[in-house]
């Protein structure tokens, strides 16, 4: 068994719809891509209360990420008039697709980039799976029980009082 091409099994490019037009998104550069990636986890790591490296965010405020991760398709959305809102959805996006992958990105695009409609609620996850009837219910936390009196002592072997 031989190797195929790579570039036959992987679909490298995003198609976004964008006001009856579609925007084909190509593959970033290696260097995008791992800038890219370095940038999301130095965001992460500051959003999570963490030290960032400094120095990665500070070289993703001198260059034009969104540029970069769309590629050939920021130049079409700014000359087609792109709305800012449309144009920013789309290079974040495009960083989902390349920190993550298309699956992540296809559900970010979907839920128009709000967190609540990307992941579902816990109850609509325990619906769908059925958790929540299978489950048992945690007995009482509050530091209190109620353990059963012990009876008489019965037969011989039994511990004296």
């Amino acid at each position: 068994m031989a190797f195929e091409a790579l570039d036959e099994l992987l679909d490298e490019s995003l198609h976004l719809p964008i006001g009856g037009r579609v925007y084909t998104v190509p593959a970033p550069s290696a260097e995008v891509g791992l800038r890219t990636q370095a940038i999301i986890h130095a965001a992460a790591t500051a959003a999570d209360g963490g030290r960032a490296d400094e120095q990665v965010l500070a070289d993703a405020a001198e260059r034009d990420l969104y540029a970069e991760v769309l590629g050939t398709a920021h130049e079409q959305m700014v000359a087609d008039g792109v709305p800012w809102p449309a144009l920013k959805h789309s290079a974040i996006t495009a960083m989902v697709w390349i920190s993550q992958d298309k699956a992540a990105a296809e559900r970010f695009w979907n839920a128009a980039g709000d967190p609540s409609r990307v992941a579902p609620n816990r109850e609509t996850r325990r619906a769908r799976s059925g958790a929540a009837n299978s489950t048992r219910s945690r007995g009482s936390s509050s530091g209190t029980s109620t353990r059963p009196v012990p009876g008489p002592a019965k037969g011989k072997g039994q511990r004296r009082r």
